[in-house]
């Protein structure tokens, strides 16, 4: 097709189909017209199949055609922008061939890195001192360095020669990595897309962010690359031009719910007992773990972020830790989540570092600088980050987590770059006990090898014991059993991808509020809780703290979003203090006064043993008095602890722990003195 044709094509369906867009954009000052592909592909298809063919050719004769218009301010640079590209121009970044190059497409990502936005020249005009000639060069290679000058004139001169003018666009690279979902298992590619004129725009900007979702329409162009000793590589870097920059919503992608799933989901809701529907469905082929399986879809769904008219946010994520013995199946619990959760990233333990989880600066070979990175946490924003092996993390890997848990903000300060990244991301973590397995006879605080601070940002920590028990053994073998002999045999009645939008949908439309009755009952157990056990005088166990009470609420409206309703009522709170209760009493028991003590998880050593400290303090300071020495026996310190109903081992036990704090010493054998 001729080039007088294609411009006259281009003008006509302007005209038809845009021609007060146009106008209306020239108006505002916008140097660019977005047209419908699938309306151009009704219009003429052989300018259709010419565009795909050879994109750049084409809209330049578009941007001559709209020259032509009568236009009210005088244009000298406009862009057209193609959208709707059909589905057989899509092409995964890791297919991206030789053969597509220069070809029309279109690939949709993660936008992993951005940079900053900078003038790069496209055309630079050159004078010639002898004869005057004017010469203009073309800057055509974005990302090679070099800025290019004329190497001779037609008079015949070499070199130096006087720059008039250059023009400039604005330009900003991206990297953009394939989405994990529609992978298997094999890394995600990445590729760099290069940005210009308008699609830099701050309103553009701001849909380009790393860790969002964008489909991106352009073409593939090859960068040459040169080598340290000046001369050219014979391979070259890949690069996409972009055309057209399109969001994409995460919500957008999960819920394209249709009537026919709204009425299953209405359905599962309006059942006797939802929850229980979906927590025997939402993993049928583990056995057991009635409870943990409730909680994971109180997880699911979620409870309600608050913003307070100060500024300050309650988070609505419910964080989960399942420890326990190996080979109890939360791995398997853990992957089948990943599944079935909307938006979800799975990562295991010693492939986890800190920079990984939260966010990382790196150096930006592609435009220079540095930029940011995203890590899992920020990538799963709104969704949920699944960590195995959490015991198996570094100290310092694990310490990045605190942030994003509690605050839902990741601060990065490095390199020069102070950022502050969004992080509204619900954690299931499982680990295994210090020693491999739990020990039965043990404080199961003392087992769990992870940071004070980090357990108490847990919601709900479930200890899961492999214990020997004739009956339940034959069932979970017989079910495991039968599960090899027929793998068909545990289906779930509802689909995981029904699942995956019934989760999504509770998610996005249900924000219950909390009736006065429901404040009663948590009210009360919270009251009940903290004042049960121990007479005035005596040192308390405090049983439960405030984050537990704000984990009874996020329960409480995760039961009533997972009914659909839209008030939490006295049986949500009810659910919500079961699982809590349930919790604590595996956890925290005290097994000397029978009472609930939240420290034997936040601090190594229980109200109990604090009380018996403290009484040996005394005993010792007494002794001191008393005989006027320094020096005081140790049978001395046991006959007078008897008294006071503590036995010589926990004496021993206690001694042994001042010692190593530091308050007591043992100048010799049998004798303690106070430093």
């Amino acid at each position: 097709m001729e080039v007088e044709e294609q411009i006259r094509l281009f003008r006509e369906f302007i005209e038809k189909n845009c021609y007060a867009e146009l106008l209306e954009n020239v108006r505002k000052g916008r140097a660019f017209l977005t047209l419908d592909f699938s309306e151009l592909i009704k219009f003429n298809t052989e300018l259709c199949e010419e565009v795909l063919e050879s994109p750049e050719e084409l809209l330049k004769a578009g941007e001559l055609a709209v020259k032509e218009f009568d236009l009210p301010q005088k244009i000298t640079k406009f862009a057209l922008r193609l959208k709707n590209l059909p589905e057989s121009q899509k092409v995964h970044i890791s297919d991206i061939r030789s053969k597509h190059l220069n070809k029309f497409i279109w690939v949709d990502g993660i936008v992993r890195q951005k940079s900053d936005v900078r003038p790069h020249v496209i055309a630079a005009k050159f004078e010639c001192p002898s004869c005057g000639n004017i010469i203009t060069v073309l800057q055509l290679d974005k990302l090679d360095k070099k800025y290019k000058e004329p190497s001779r004139c037609s008079c015949g001169r070499k070199g130096k020669f006087r720059e008039i003018s250059k023009e400039l666009v604005d330009g900003q690279g991206l990297v953009l990595e394939e989405a994990s979902d529609e992978l298997d298992g094999t890394q995600p590619k990445r590729i760099n897309v290069f940005l210009k004129d308008d699609l830099v725009s701050p309103i553009s900007e701001r849909r380009s962010s790393p860790g969002s979702r964008v489909k991106i329409a352009g073409w593939v162009t090859e960068v040459p690359i040169t080598l340290r000793t000046g001369g050219q590589a014979t391979k070259y870097d890949l690069i996409i031009e972009s055309n057209y920059v399109e969001p994409l919503q995460e919500e957008d992608i999960e819920t394209h719910i249709t009537p026919a799933e709204l009425e299953q989901i209405k359905e599962i809701a309006a059942g006797e007992n939802p929850l229980l529907t979906l927590a025997n469905n939402i993993a049928p082929s583990i056995y057991g773990h009635d409870k943990i399986k409730e909680a994971l879809v109180l997880q699911l769904a979620g409870g309600s972020r608050k913003v307070r008219p100060d500024g300050t946010v309650t988070r609505g994520d419910l964080h989960l830790l399942l420890i326990g013995d190996p080979g109890s199946a939360k791995s398997q619990l853990l992957k089948r989540i990943s599944k079935v959760a909307p938006k979800a990233r799975f990562t295991s333990g010693k492939g986890a570092t800190a920079a990984g989880l939260t966010a990382s600066v790196v150096k930006d070979e592609f435009l220079g600088g540095w930029s940011l990175e995203a890590g899992t946490l920020v990538l799963a924003n709104r969704g949920f980050a699944i960590i195995d092996e959490m015991d198996k993390m570094g100290k310092e890997d694990r310490s990045a987590l605190h942030e994003g848990m509690e605050q839902q903000q990741i601060s990065i300060s490095k390199a020069n770059i102070q950022a502050t990244l969004r992080c509204e991301t619900t954690i299931i973590a499982a680990a295994n006990p210090k020693f491999g397995r739990f020990d039965p006879y043990d404080l199961i605080a003392n087992q769990i090898d992870l940071p004070p601070t980090l357990l108490n940002r847990f919601d709900l920590i479930f200890p899961i014991k492999d214990l020997p028990n004739r009956e339940k053994d034959e069932q979970v073998a017989s079910f495991i059993l039968k599960m090899h002999q027929d793998p068909t045999a545990a289906v779930s009645a509802i689909s995981t991808g029904l699942l995956k939008k019934y989760f999504a949908y509770v998610r996005q439309k249900i924000e219950p509020k909390i009736t006065d009755q429901a404040i009663e009952e948590l009210k009360e157990y919270y009251i009940g809780m903290r004042n049960s056990g121990g007479d005035e005088t005596s040192r308390k166990s405090i049983p439960i703290t405030a984050r537990q009470l704000e984990a009874l609420i996020r329960l409480s409206e995760a039961s009533a979003r997972i009914r659909l309703s839209s008030t939490v009522t006295k049986q949500d709170a009810q659910k919500a203090i079961e699982l809590i209760d349930y919790c604590l009493n595996q956890i925290a028991k005290d097994s000397e006064t029978g009472q609930i003590d939240i420290d034997r998880l936040s601090s190594r050593i229980t109200a109990t043993q604090r009380s018996s400290i403290s009484i040996l303090k005394e005993i010792i300071n007494g002794l001191e008095e008393q005989m006027g020495v320094k020096v005081i026996p140790v049978e001395n310190i046991i006959e007078a602890a008897k008294g006071k109903n503590i036995t010589e081992e926990q004496v021993n036990d206690v001694l042994e722990k001042l010692r190593r704090s530091g308050d007591v010493f043992e100048p010799r054998k049998g004798f303690i003195q106070k430093l």
